[in-house]
C-alpha cells in the first residue's frame, strides 16, 4: 500500500540506522524497520521478513528516533506568523520606521518582534517610536522575550503607565506578552496547528510547551478539535500553581486516552536575560557598575514554591540563565528533593557544573542561542568569571542535556540546534568557543525525547516515534546539518509528515 499522512505504518524499508549507543549488528547496511500498534516490533536486513500494511520507503535514508523540543512559547512562537520581523534591523530608528510602515492587525494593533536592542548603537525612546508610529498601538519585542518597546497609543490602550524609553521589562515585558497572544482562540489554535504541521515536517514529534497560560484547558481544546500530531508536556506557572493542585494535575498525567499531551512542570522564571541585561551574575554588566541583574524571585520563595510544587506531584523548570541564578536553582533543587531541569544554564559558574549531573537535574538548553549571542556574550559578560555555554563541561560531568530552541527566541529547529552544539558557528564564521562543542551522537540524543543521557538507539520494542532523513547527522557539517530534511515522520507508528 501507497503511504498517505495520517496512515498507520506497517514497515519503513530500506533504511540505515545512526546514532548514540548502538547495539545492533547492522552498521551501514540498509534494513526494514516493522512496527506493529505503534512500537518497532523488529529490525531485520532490507527484504529479509515480509512486509504487510502500509510501506513507507526509506530510499537508502536514515532512520533516528522522533525529535524533541524541550522548550516553546507555543502561541506566542506560532503568532510570529502575523507579526513584523525585527531580527535583522541593525538600530532603534531603523525599527521604529520598520513599525511605522508595517501591517495593522485586525485587532488595531501592530506588532513587531525580534528585535535585539543591546546590539544597537543609538537607544530606544518612546519620542522615536512616537514620531514613525503615530496613534496606531505599536508593540516591538525584544528577541528575548523579556522587555517590550512599546509607544505612546500602545501604552493608553493598555492603561499602563509610560516609561522614559518606552521599554517594559521582566514581568510587565510578560504580562504585555500574554495580553498580545491573548487573541481568538479558533484563530490562535489555527496558527499552532499550521506551526506544528511544520515542525513535525522537520522531524519534531514532541514540545515541551511553555506557554505563560492555563495550557491545560487550550490543549483540552485542541484535542478535542482533532489535534494528533505530536506528543506535547506543558508547563505551570507560579501564578496558576494553586488551581493545578486543585485540579489534581500531576507530571506526566495524560489529558487524551493516547497519552499525547501531558501535565509537564512547574515553570518559575528566576532572573532575567543577557539581551535584556537582567540576567543575575556575580559581576556587573559593562559601563554600569550598580547592575548585576535581577532576581525576580527570592532563592527563598523559590525554595517554597519547590515544595508545594513537589508534595503535588510537579516536577520544576527553574528559568536560570546568569551563574547567581543558576546557583541558587541548585541549592533549591538540592533542598527540596524536587527533580526536574534548569532551563538554559547559559553562564554557569565553574563550581556548579558538576552539580547537575550528581543532583540528576537536567540542563534544559538552547545551543542555538550561543550562536546568537557569541558577541554579545564576549561584550556584556566579559568580566564574567564563570562559564558561558558550558555544553561539554555539562555533559562530561554527567548532565543529562535537552535540546530545545526557545521558539520564538531562536526558529523551532532541531538540526539547527545540534548544529550550533557541534560546530558551535554559523554561516561561515570561526566556531566560538569550539571546545564546549558536543560531538554529534550527543547532540543527536539531547534532540530525543530523553536526553543525552538515554542515546539514540533504535531497538525492539521501542516507541515509533521515528524520522526518516537525507543525511547521516553524525558525519555532517554544519550548513549540511542545517539542511537536513525529513522524508518522513512518525508518531506512535502513524506518519505525521511524508515528503518521499
Amino acid at each position: 500500500m501507497t503511504a498517505v499522512r495520517g496512515d498507520d505504518v506497517g514497515v519503513i524499508t530500506a533504511v540505515r540506522l545512526t546514532g548514540a549507543g548502538r547495539s545492533d549488528p547492522f552498521g551501514n547496511d540498509p534494513v526494514d524497520v516493522h512496527v506493529r500498534g505503534g512500537i518497532i516490533a523488529d529490525i531485520a536486513p532490507t527484504g529479509a521478513l515480509p512486509t504487510r500494511g502500509v510501506v513507507v520507503d526509506g530510499s537508502g535514508g536514515w532512520l533516528v528516533p522522533g525529535l524533541w523540543d524541550h522548550h516553546v512559547h507555543t502561541v506566542q512562537w506560532a503568532l510570529t506568523a502575523q507579526r513584523t520581523p525585527l531580527g535583522d534591523v541593525a538600530s532603534a530608528a531603523e525599527a521604529a520606521s520598520v513599525m511605522g510602515r508595517s501591517a495593522v492587525l485586525d485587532d488595531g494593533r501592530r506588532v513587531g518582534t525580534g528585535f535585539r536592542d543591546a546590539f544597537w548603537a543609538d537607544a530606544p525612546s518612546l519620542a522615536l517610536l512616537d514620531a514613525q508610529t503615530g496613534d496606531v498601538p505599536t508593540y516591538l519585542i525584544n528577541a528575548d522575550v523579556h522587555s517590550v518597546w512599546m509607544n505612546s497609543a500602545a501604552f493608553r490602550r493598555e492603561s499602563v503607565a509610560t516609561t522614559h524609553d518606552g521599554m517594559l521589562r521582566e514581568e510587565p515585558a510578560f504580562e504585555m506578552s500574554r495580553r498580545l497572544n491573548d487573541v481568538d482562540p479558533v484563530v490562535a489554535d489555527g496558527f499552532v496547528r499550521h506551526a506544528l504541521d511544520v515542525a513535525a515536517s522537520r522531524g519534531v514529534t514532541g514540545i515541551v510547551d511553555l506557554d505563560m497560560a492555563w495550557n491545560a484547558d487550550a490543549w483540552a481544546r485542541r484535542l478535542a478539535a482533532g489535534f494528533d500530531s505530536m506528543r506535547v508536556s506543558f508547563g505551570v506557572y507560579p501564578d496558576l500553581l494553586e488551581r493545578a493542585i486543585a485540579e489534581g494535575l500531576a507530571t506526566g498525567d495524560a489529558l487524551d486516552a493516547r497519552g499525547l499531551v501531558q501535565v509537564g512542570s512547574l515553570k518559575v522564571i528566576t532572573d532575567g536575560s543577557l539581551g535584556t541585561r537582567t540576567a543575575a551574575c556575580s559581576h556587573p554588566y559593562p559601563g554600569d557598575p550598580h547592575n548585576t541583574g535581577v532576581l525576580t524571585v527570592p532563592p527563598e520563595q523559590l525554595r517554597a514554591l519547590m515544595v508545594r510544587a513537589t508534595g503535588a506531584g510537579l516536577s520544576c523548570a527553574i528559568h536560570a540563565i546568569g551563574d547567581v541564578a543558576n546557583s541558587h536553582a541548585l541549592d533549591a533543587f538540592a533542598a527540596t528533593g524536587a527533580t526536574g531541569t534548569i532551563e538554559h544554564a547559559q553562564l554557569v559558574a565553574h563550581a556548579d557544573i558538576p552539580r547537575f549531573g550528581r543532583l540528576g537535574i537536567g540542563a534544559s538548553v538552547q545551543p542555538e542561542h550561543a550562536v546568537d549571542d557569541r558577541d554579545l556574550t564576549d561584550s556584556m559578560w566579559a568580566a564574567q568569571t564563570a562559564l558561558p555555554y558550558p555544553l561539554r563541561s555539562l555533559a562530561d560531568t554527567g548532565a543529562n542535556l535537552l535540546f530545545g530552541s526557545d521558539a520564538p527566541v531562536s526558529p523551532l529547529d532541531p538540526w539547527a540546534a545540534m548544529a550550533a552544539a557541534v560546530h558551535r558557528t554559523r554561516g561561515g564564521r570561526e566556531p566560538w568557543r569550539p571546545d564546549q562543542g558536543l560531538d554529534a551522537a550527543a547532540a543527536l540524543a539531547a534532540s530525543t525525547g530523553g536526553g543525552s543521557a538515554t542515546g539514540s538507539s533504535l531497538e525492539p520494542g521501542a516507541v515509533a516515534d521515528l524520522v526518516v532523513v537525507d543525511r547521516d547527522p553524525l558525519t555532517a557539517s554544519d550548513d549540511d546539518l542545517r539542511s537536513t530534511q525529513a522524508a518522513a515522520t512518525i508518531l506512535a507508528g502513524r506518519l505525521t509528515h511524508l515528503a518521499l
